[in-house]
């Protein structure tokens, strides 16, 4: 029995190394280094807090803390909305409904760094495809506002049919006795979605919703190669903030005190709609 115990922990040890190397590290660090004045070239300097709270006056991470939010709420709320549409839409028998399944789910399989290429000679304003289709000369990416417009577009393009596959598969998961039933008592098909589809489905927009919140926070290709955080700062989010702080300016304590901030927010949000789906299944 010693031996079979001795036998188990060798198997997880491989992956109990790689939790410690990849991940309890870099955290612990992370957080030492947000605590102490680190700059290349000069002794690391204890501060405190001293990060955290030059982050709450720095107009820079204000604003993109504002610009971060702006993007998450705009962009997974249409996410959803369209994922929604879209997969009661195709949970219809039609024609070719397999093939047209098969092209919603393709830009879920594009690198974000590609699609941001790919969106930038799409948006270009002179000679741009989409310029050149309505016949205008929008600037999608020189304008501080249609820049995060267009940002936060491509990231609907690309994140759009995963909250599509994932309503779809369960969708086709609730039984048909209950539309059978609901039949029976109305043909409104807003009654049958408001009192028969959502309840059923809620677990999983709400799990849905947790999952593209933790993303879009973290968002970071997109921005970065469609627009570099500009004009000016009009699409510097939080992360991208973070990587000019450390990178460039090479402050990586002030960068380490960004992201852990960011972390606290987005483990703010994962608790509430965690709590949220307790209450769901109770």
């Amino acid at each position: 029995m010693h031996q079979d115990n001795r036998i188990k922990f060798m198997f997880l040890l491989p992956a109990a190394l790689w939790v410690l190397g990849f991940t309890i590290f870099p955290l612990i660090y992370g957080l030492r280094l947000s605590l102490f004045n680190v700059k290349i070239g000069s002794p690391d300097e204890f501060i405190g807090l001293g990060n955290f709270l030059h982050f709450f006056k720095d107009p820079y991470a204000l604003n993109s803390t504002i610009i971060t939010i702006i993007f998450v709420v705009c962009g997974v709320t249409v996410e959803m909305i369209l994922g929604m549409l879209f997969a009661l839409l195709f949970n219809r028998p039609m024609p070719g409904r397999g093939v047209l399944r098969t092209l919603m789910t393709m830009p879920l399989f594009a690198t974000p760094i590609a699609v941001g290429f790919l969106f930038f000679t799409i948006f270009y304003e002179e000679g741009g495809l989409v310029n050149g289709i309505l016949h205008l000369k929008i600037p999608w990416l020189s304008n501080p506002h249609w820049a995060l417009v267009s940002v936060i577009a491509v990231d609907i393009w690309q994140w759009t049919p995963f909250c599509f596959l994932v309503f779809l598969a369960s969708l086709q998961g609730i039984p048909d006795d209950y539309y059978d039933a609901a039949a029976i008592e109305t043909k409104s098909q807003w009654q049958i979605f408001r009192y028969i589809t959502f309840p059923v489905i809620q677990p999983t927009i709400i799990l849905v919703l947790l999952l593209r919140i933790t993303e879009a926070f973290k968002v970071f290709d997109i921005p970065y190669t469609l627009t570099t955080g500009g004009p000016g700062t009009a699409t510097q989010v939080l992360t991208m903030f973070a990587y000019r702080v450390g990178f460039r300016f090479f402050n990586f304590g002030y960068s380490s005190a960004i992201s852990f901030i960011l972390f606290i927010i987005v483990m703010v949000i994962i608790m509430t709609l965690f709590k949220r789906i307790r209450q769901t299944y109770q």
